[in-house]
Order: C-alpha cells, then sequence, then structure tokens
C-alpha cells in the first residue's frame, strides 16, 4: 500500500491542533539559502507579507521580514547580521509587524533604522513602539497647507516657499549644496524651539559615508540643533534592507510627534529629510533582483514608484479635529550630469509638490544656494508665506528670469537700451543679494527688509562687489537704532501702507551714510 504524504501531514496537522490549547504552537521554517541580506526560508506556510521573522542563529537572534509569498519558500530580507545566517538555521514567525521605538528620548540620540542607538550614549529608555510601514491618513483627515516651513535661505523662502506638511523636493547632481540646504532649515527651526511652533527634525542619512554622517552630526551640534533632531543613520557600508527600511523608520519617529504632540505635551510639527532617495531605491532595487523579482526599467522593479509614493504620502497638515500637527517631507534625489528626465528623479518629481534644483554651473560660478529659478517650483505657492514677504517677492522671480534672459543677449555684445541695461543691473544685484553663506539662516524678518530694498530699488546704484556689504550694515541698523521698526514688523508679519513709509525712510536713511 501506497503511503500518501499529504494524508500523514493532515493528521500531523490534526493531532498538534488538540493540543494547542495547552501550548504554545508557534510556526517554524528553515533556511535553505541566504546571501547579501536575504533569504529564502522552506516551511513558513501561513507567513503573511510584511511579517517580523526571527532566525535563531549561533550567535543569537537576527530580525528579518517576509518579503515574497512564493509556491513552496518564503523570501525574506534579513535586519542586521546577516552574515551570522546559515543555511539550515531554523526560522520563527512572529506574528507581528515591524516596529521602532519612538519618542522625547531619541531626541539628540543617532540610531540605526531598527531605532538603536550608533552613539555611544547608553540604551534608549522608551516603552512606546510605532509601525514602520503604515497607510497614510485619508483627505478628510487632512487640511490644506497654510503655515510657512521656514529655511532660513532667501532664495528659497521668497520664491520657492515651503509649508508645514508639504513634500519639496530637493535635486541636482552631486556637490552641489543639496545636504546644506536641508541642514540650513534645520538649524533654522532653532528659533522657534520651545514654543508652540517648535518642529522636531529627523535626517535620516542613506547610503552616505560614516565620515559625512558625523560631519553632519557635528554641525548640528555646534549649531544647538541636535537637542529637537534625531539622526537615522543607513551608511554605505550597512546591507541594503537597512537602507530600503531607513526613511520609513524616520517617518515613524516623526509621526509619534505629529499625533502626540496634538494633545499639547509635545512639539506636534516634525521635519523629515531623506538624504537620498536615489540611494534606497538602489538598495530596494538590489534585494527586488536578490529575490527574483521581475526587473523593469534599468532594472527597477515595478513597484519602485510605491516605494516612495507610500513613504512621502505620510507628510501630511493634520485636520483641526486631529490636532493640526504636521510632517514636512525634503526628500532629497541625486541626478547624473544633471538629468531630471531620468527614471527616479520623474517618479519623485510627479510624487512632490515642487522641486528645488540645484544647477552645478551656478553653484561652481558662486552663486550660492545654487538655485535655478527657472526650473524651480512650489506647488503650495503664496499660502507658505507671511504676508510681508508674499507681497514684496513677486517681482523678484520677474527679475531674475528678465535678467537672466538679458545676461545672453549682453554676452552677444549687443547695444542695449537705458531701460534694459537697468533691468539687467538690478537682476546681478538682486543674484548677488540672494547669495548665503552655509549654515547661517536669516530670520524671515531680516529677509523680507533685504528683499525690500533690493526690489524697491535702494541697491540700482550700489557697486555689485558691495551689495553684500550693504546688506549687512543694513541688518545691524534695525538690529541697533531702527530696532523698533524691525520689532514691528516681526509682530505685524505684514507691511501695512504705515510700516512701509517708515521702513523706506529708515532704508534711505542708511543708504545715505553707507560708504561702498
Amino acid at each position: 500500500m501506497k503511503i500518501k504524504t499529504d494524508e500523514i501531514t493532515s493528521v500531523i496537522k490534526q493531532e498538534i491542533a488538540q493540543f494547542s490549547t495547552e501550548l504554545e504552537v508557534s510556526e517554524v521554517g528553515r533556511v535553505i539559502e541566504v546571501g547579501d541580506g536575504i533569504a529564502r526560508i522552506y516551511g513558513l506556510s501561513k507567513a503573511m507579507a510584511g511579517e517580523l521573522l526571527e532566525f535563531q542563529t549561533s550567535s543569537g537572534a537576527v530580525m528579518g521580514q517576509v518579503f515574497n509569498l512564493e509556491q513552496d519558500t518564503v523570501g525574506s530580507v534579513i535586519y542586521g547580521d546577516y552574515l551570522a545566517v546559515k543555511e539550515g538555521d531554523t526560522v520563527k514567525a512572529t506574528g507581528r509587524l515591524l516596529e521602532v521605538p519612538v519618542g522625547d528620548a531619541l531626541l539628540g540620540r543617532v540610531v540605526n533604522p531598527l531605532g538603536q542607538p550608533l552613539d555611544g550614549k547608553g540604551p534608549i529608555n522608551t516603552n512606546e513602539f510605532r509601525k514602520v510601514d503604515i497607510i497614510a491618513p485619508g483627505i478628510a483627515d487632512r487640511q490644506p497647507v497654510h503655515e510657512p516651513m521656514q529655511t532660513g535661505i532667501k532664495a528659497i523662502d521668497a520664491m520657492i516657499p515651503i509649508g508645514r506638511g508639504q513634500r519639496e523636493l530637493i535635486i541636482g547632481d552631486r556637490k552641489t549644496g543639496k545636504t546644506t540646504i536641508a541642514i540650513d532649515t534645520i538649524i533654522n527651526q532653532k528659533q522657534y524651539w520651545g514654543t508652540e511652533e517648535a518642529v522636531v527634525c529627523i535626517y535620516v542619512a542613506v547610503g552616505q559615508k560614516e565620515s559625512t554622517v558625523a560631519g553632519v552630526v557635528e554641525t548640528l551640534r555646534k549649531n544647538g540643533a541636535m537637542d529637537y533632531t534625531i539622526v537615522v543613520n543607513a551608511a554605505s557600508s550597512d546591507p541594503a534592507p537597512m537602507q530600503y527600511v531607513a526613511p520609513y523608520s524616520g517617518t515613524a519617529m516623526a509621526e509619534y510627534f505629529m499625533w502626540n504632540g496634538s494633545k499639547g505635551k509635545l512639539p506636534k510639527h516634525a521635519l523629515c529629510i531623506y538624504d537620498d532617495l536615489s540611494k534606497q531605491a538602489v538598495a530596494y532595487r538590489q534585494l527586488s533582483l536578490l529575490l527574483r523579482r521581475p526587473p523593469g526599467r534599468e532594472a527597477f522593479p515595478g513597484d519602485v514608484f510605491y516605494l516612495h509614493s507610500r513613504l512621502l504620502e505620510r507628510a501630511t497638515k493634520l485636520s483641526k479635529e486631529n490636532g493640526a500637527g504636521s510632517i514636512t517631507s525634503l526628500p532629497v534625489i541625486e541626478t547624473q550630469e544633471g538629468d531630471v528626465s531620468a527614471y527616479i528623479p520623474t517618479n519623485v518629481i510627479s510624487i512632490t509638490d515642487g522641486q528645488i534644483y540645484l544647477e552645478p554651473e551656478l553653484f561652481f560660478s558662486g552663486v550660492r544656494p545654487a538655485v535655478n529659478v527657472g526650473i524651480s517650483v512650489s506647488r503650495v505657492g503664496g499660502n507658505a508665506q507671511i504676508k510681508a514677504m508674499k507681497k514684496i517677492s513677486g517681482s523678484l522671480r520677474l527679475d531674475l528670469a528678465a535678467a537672466r534672459e538679458l545676461e545672453a543677449f549682453a554676452q552677444l555684445g549687443t547695444e542695449l537700451d537705458k531701460a534694459t541695461q537697468r533691468q539687467l543691473d538690478r537682476g546681478r544685484r538682486m543674484v548677488e543679494l540672494l547669495k548665503q553663506g552655509q549654515y547661517t539662516p536669516f530670520t524671515v524678518t531680516d529677509q523680507t527688509i533685504s528683499i525690500y530694498a533690493g526690489t524697491q530699488g535702494f541697491l540700482d546704484d550700489v557697486p555689485v562687489t558691495s551689495v553684500r556689504a550693504f546688506e549687512t550694515g543694513l541688518l545691524k541698523h534695525f538690529q541697533g537704532v531702527a530696532k523698533p521698526i524691525w520689532d514691528e514688523l516681526f509682530q505685524k508679519k505684514a507691511l501695512d501702507a504705515d510700516l512701509e513709509k517708515k521702513l523706506k525712510e529708515e532704508i534711505g536713511k542708511f543708504k545715505s551714510s553707507f560708504k561702498a
């Protein structure tokens, strides 16, 4: 008589089921293939997509997560030391989803994507955990973006304003100042710390060199910004699964503040910087190809768009009923030779609410930040600006665009009439005025005074080389004898006729005493 294996299996399962009320039964499988951060497991027939797994290795437990559900096997990614996992090791299904520790105990810390400390300052004392990958709040739970997220960078706050709850892409070639814009924005939040407008910043480093991340942490510490910042680091030496999951972990940490801060105990606004998502996509491609998922364009898997869309969709401005908290996302994408029409850049451009494009030619010619105002855009616009800035920055983009057009004519040696020459000269001065040093964010009141002086023609007869000196002197003047006007502008955040008259008079007084 032939033995039927499926009948034997069903009898054994029935026997086990009888004792399952008395015993703790967990499903166990075995590793049949392992390598480069992934494993294939046989025997986990009831495993679910995204379920957390526990690999029993000779050097202790290692965590993993179900990625592929195949006919006989389960494809899994391994978080942590995948070199410890060997063929034949047992794997236990936990029935849980991946979670990370959250809470204010993480402020000022450098952690890995699983929330484990990397800074040598001891364990993180928190009992709160949040799921790493969740569905974003729906439209009914949100409200339109209307509060400014000040970056402290004149060119951005004036022409490409970012609002709390927005997703604004920072895109450009390598070494064009993308990370600097992100760090400046974090440093600029120091002025709000301790107030109702406080912002918690989460800087997620994906695939960066450890020395680069250490430099960023040191810069933030020097500027007093680590008090309200969490750094999540998945370095270039870390396995691909850690680089893949890092942005989701950072977002889970931000969501804790957005939801719980709305109850009044903690800051309810968060800023997430993903530096950069190009490297996350490459890590995800590596995992997908190793797990034999079909490759598509540029060998990326078919769901690489979903990889970024489900992450950036979690940036939101919550409705008043939900506490009006927010997460603002600043994803970074690195382009090759300025090619913004490549696969990953176009994907992320279509998900975000605008982009800040940094141009190498501008960067190397000394225009820093090297923002190309032609193709940089914010789809929230004036809603994310104070009234004073909205009023004075309207003509700024036009001035710069017109001057750029005329620059081409001037290079041909064409004779220009007086009005055209005046427009070109003003454009050159505005370009000079918008230049800004690294890690020196301006308050929005200083930005307003500075740009007002430029757009109203006070700089038209100041030599281009003296524009920066004029601006420095002017802002010192408004911190000294003209402080009452600065305070009034700071309080009102709007320019009425009376305040504008005082501002003009005071800038005129300073100009008459200024020596180039």
